[in-house]
């Protein structure tokens, strides 16, 4: 190693979401050294959320010792976007960001290497080097909160396909005659019927049509069907709630569902599963695990198929926007 690579010991993670930024760098190791995060400002303007983005660059600059101590700077941000650009094409939750080639901005900017990704595919490389999945090469990532992320991590890189935007596993379709629309315009997609969202959804259908079952989600929801959560939906559950433990009971057979048909189409080694909707715990995780084997062609393989937790729960971004310039992503 050259006197100036073993000078550059660190990476710098930023995290761009609608209503924070958060930043972060990262040894060679994938310990978090240093933490921060601003407000996006994404309600005045992109001129706005963008000089966040910078202002919380300069900072991490100055708590690194300068910039020639950073191997790179990686961020993520939710797609559309090219990874391969750079640019960031039109985030719902990012107003007035469009086309905005925020790798080439940073580049020229602060003279560091950049580059842009995909959030639930950085989360999904840094699992894969330093988290949960560390002990494999090949794995599916799936995050199940507001949306349903996901990412494919082949031989410890990113598969990106032909145009850059692969992974996208939460619009894949499991039920074309389901009611419900995702925002990307598709009837039946699984986050459409298992993200946060979704699930709390049809809890409040649920408890509309069983109006006459007794429910400790009316209790908790202060009889306001429009306050109900998927935390909300968990402790009922564990309390033994019969709506409660219908609606996660389906949550989990849709997953199963759908990973049953992810198993076929790319046998990975691992799947692990993050955001908060996977904080819900082991009945959640059981029942995706019993539903895979009947949705699968690779039903022989899947009772040895890990199916695990994400271990970078905080700050997941961060690492994973970091991780793309980690030594062992290289």
């Amino acid at each position: 190693m050259t006197k100036t690579a073993a000078a550059k010991q660190l990476t710098m993670g930023i995290d761009i979401g609608g209503t924070k930024i958060a930043g972060g760098l990262l040894t060679a190791g994938g310990r978090l050294a240093e933490s921060l995060v601003v407000p996006t400002l994404a309600d005045r303007g992109s001129q706005a959320s963008l000089g966040q983005v910078f202002h919380l660059i300069e900072r991490l600059i100055r708590k690194a010792g300068g910039k020639d101590r950073i191997r790179g700077i990686g961020m993520c941000a939710p797609g559309p976007l090219n990874p391969r650009t750079g640019v960031v094409l039109s985030p719902p939750n990012l107003p007035g960001w469009r086309d905005v080639p925020l790798g080439r901005m940073v580049l020229e900017r602060f003279a560091v290497p950049a580059l842009v990704e995909n959030d639930a595919n950085a989360a999904g490389l840094a699992e894969v080097l330093i988290g949960a999945a560390a002990a494999y090469r090949d794995i599916f990532y799936v995050t199940v909160s507001t949306g349903i992320g996901t990412g494919i991590i082949i031989d410890k890189k990113i598969y990106h396909g032909k145009n850059g935007v692969a992974g996208e596993g939460g619009h894949v379709v499991i039920n074309y005659h389901a009611p419900y629309v995702c925002g990307c315009g598709t009837h039946g997609c699984i986050e459409s019927l298992a993200s946060g969202p979704s699930i709390a959804r049809r809890a409040r259908v649920l408890l509309e049509q069983e109006h006459g079952t007794p429910s400790l989600l009316r209790t908790l929801a202060q009889d306001d069907p429009g306050a109900i959560t998927p935390k909300m939906i968990a402790d009922a559950a564990r309390r033994k709630d019969p709506i409660a433990k219908k609606v996660l009971d389906d949550t989990g057979f849709y997953l199963g569902v759908w990973l049953g048909g992810i198993v076929s189409l790319l046998d990975p080694e691992a799947i692990v599963i993050g955001g908060g909707v996977s904080q819900i715990g082991r009945s959640l995780f059981n029942r995706i695990r019993e539903t895979i084997p009947r949705f699968t062609i690779n039903r022989d393989f899947v009772a040895s198929l890990p199916i695990l937790p994400a271990k970078l729960r905080n700050n997941v971004g961060v690492f994973g926007a970091a991780s793309l310039f980690l030594p062992l992503a290289e």
